[in-house]
């Protein structure tokens, strides 16, 4: 898991983007497209076209991050296509890296006897 600090915004780039982009394209496109700054600290998320990949770009004040995660079986659950972007918690963050719903997490079992 990414290690992120309390107070850090996480945006999710709504759409689908090319993940042939690497951490400069990334980060010009968060520049040019979403209308921010790249180096402020925020983390953006990025969903590829068949939604089994995700792409983090954040600068942490000393250089630029990227992180990828691919799903082996199933999709991101991604908001609707758009242009902008969506702003999550960092728990919802986590959510969504563990492939679990993140706009309504379920208890998917709950023990009734202990033994």
């Amino acid at each position: 898991m990414i290690p992120v600090p309390s107070g850090v915004r996480v945006w999710l780039a709504v759409g689908h983007t090319d993940m042939r982009r690497g951490m400069n394209g990334l980060a010009l496109q968060v520049q040019e497209a979403l209308g921010r700054d790249p180096h402020a600290g925020d983390l953006y998320v990025f969903r590829g076209k068949r939604g089994d990949l995700l792409k983090i770009v954040w600068h942490d004040g000393l250089g630029m991050s990227l992180y990828a995660k691919r799903l082996e079986r199933g999709r991101f659950l991604w908001p609707a296509p758009a242009d902008g972007a969506v702003a999550i918690s960092s728990s919802q963050l986590a959510y969504m890296l563990d492939g679990i719903d993140w706009r309504n997490p379920q208890h998917t079992y709950r023990p009734q006897v202990a033994g």
